[in-house]
């Protein structure tokens, strides 16, 4: 019947947490009422509250348009709808001063259960239990208006995995792999604990300050309403919206990794904070981003290291309590290893011979150790661009390569334990944030070291996972 969903629950967070590839998932959320929130419906939910939207300017130069190089105005979504149509600019108003021809807007990162606090029952609009996360819905989830050309400069995400529902409008991703982060030139500045972005415009690479992109591995994706696309952990990401208005919600899913990310991600913020608050500020040197607030200090970085080495010991002594308790259990775990062996050989695996794991645990199992992913037109692979797939199924998978040549609770901070940071800081969004000659390369008063390349090597994610294990086996003495 129509309301037969392709996968159980159970079926698909098994394929979210093994799988280590962008797919999107088809003809899963048809039932739920998100698919209903298009901007006109939650202007008229919001009625008249305003948000903020960070504006940015459409034209593509070398360097990515940073939160640190845009400006921010709060409005009613009303009012952004009236912009976004392109009527003629009032004299007065928040987007006035932004002619909607040469700039884009976009309400980034809202916390749903911020902006509806006051009509949680909207909250229950969105399932995740459909993906197996009982108990998940739009209040762990963040909501993303945009117009068209929005887009958020190519970063990876320290912590988790992600689901992205696209509601209205299409949205384009370019994703690279994990093994392609030294080919992205990663970078720290601007700060934000939970991001790792990459010096290079995905979407009009400098390719002689950064030639090694030429490496890197593309996967191109556009994602339309009603589709739902995984993203890995750690996969890197640039996303552009390609209508004119476009609307998407997203959570990010806890893996037992966090534990130790959030010790590398401790020891970054104490080294940023330290090094760029010892230098003397100079004029635009914006090394924070604005959702940060501001540098916290060096005895509340070290509060924060503390409680995550803590935490991470805890995770660890549990899961050996855990395999304990479990070898008690020990004939049962093989007559139901032996029963899985068995299915595979006949390709099939029963309900009562599912691959065991706690609730966050099923990270820990390889993909080829699991059954076959069942790809196909429910679950459609985001492929390499190499591979000249140009679509499957629903799903639009771009292969042309112009696309990617010119296309605080409990003590945390972050994505997943605490709301974001509100944005507070206006800035000129015409501003470069390293002033280039015509030619694209740093100017010759700028060739000498700064303190910025000096951070770029000092907390490459390389260089913070060796510090991390180190410190962590401090904690075995």
């Amino acid at each position: 019947g129509e309301d037969v969903k392709p996968f159980t629950p159970e079926q698909t967070k098994e394929i979210v947490m093994s799988l280590q590839q962008p797919a999107v998932f088809c003809n899963m959320v048809g039932d739920w009422p998100a698919l209903h929130w298009n901007a006109k419906h939650l202007s008229a939910v919001l009625d008249g509250k305003t948000i903020q939207f960070r504006l940015g300017l459409k034209t593509v130069d070398l360097v990515p348009q940073f939160e640190t190089r845009c400006s921010y105005v709060k409005a009613t979504l009303e009012e952004f709808l009236a912009w976004s149509c392109g009527q003629p600019p009032c004299l007065s108003g928040p987007f006035s001063c932004y002619e909607y021809s040469k700039y884009w807007a976009y309400a980034d990162y809202k916390y749903i259960a911020r902006i509806f606090e006051d009509k949680p029952e909207i909250f229950q609009d969105v399932r995740w239990s459909d993906f197996g996360f009982p108990g998940r819905s739009g209040k762990e989830s963040t909501l993303w208006i945009g117009s068209e050309g929005a887009n958020t400069p190519c970063h990876l995400d320290s912590y988790g995995c992600n689901l992205v529902l696209q509601v209205q409008g299409r949205k384009r991703w370019h994703l690279f792999p994990p093994g392609d982060t030294s080919f992205l030139y990663p970078t720290r500045i601007p700060y934000e604990e939970s991001s790792v972005f990459s010096k290079v415009n995905v979407a009009n690479p400098d390719l002689k300050r950064f030639p090694e992109f030429r490496n890197t591995t593309a996967h191109i994706v556009t994602l339309s309403p009603g589709q739902v696309l995984l993203v890995p952990r750690h996969w890197w990401h640039y996303v552009e919206s390609i209508d004119p208005i476009t609307v998407s919600i997203n959570s990010w899913i806890e893996l037992d990794a966090d534990h130790e990310a959030r010790v590398e991600e401790a020891i970054t913020r104490m080294l940023v904070c330290a090094i760029k608050s010892a230098e003397n500020p100079s004029d635009g040197d914006l090394w924070l981003n604005p959702t940060e607030i501001e540098a916290t200090s060096h005895e509340i970085n070290l509060q924060y290291l503390n409680k995550a080495v803590s935490a991470y010991v805890k995770c660890q002594k549990e899961s050996v309590s855990e395999q304990a308790r479990s070898s008690i259990s020990g004939a049962e775990q093989r007559t139901s290893a032996s029963c899985k062996r068995k299915k595979r050989e006949v390709g099939c695996e029963p309900e009562g011979c599912r691959l065991l794991g706690h609730e966050f645990g099923f990270s820990t199992f390889k993909a080829e150790k699991l059954q076959k992913i069942p790809f196909g037109p429910h679950l459609v692979q985001v492929l390499p661009q190499s591979q000249e797939t140009s679509s499957v199924g629903a799903v639009a998978v771009e292969s042309d390569g112009r696309h990617l040549l010119r296309e605080n609770e409990g003590g945390h901070f972050g994505k997943l334990h605490c709301t974001r940071k509100q944005l507070v800081m206006s800035n000129d969004c015409e501003m470069p944030a390293r002033q280039m000659d015509s030619d694209g390369s740093p100017n010759a008063s700028q060739t000498a070291l700064s303190t910025n390349d000096l951070l770029d090597c000092l907390v490459n994610p390389h260089v913070i996972n060796l510090v991390a294990r180190l410190l962590l086996e401090r904690t075995k003495v």
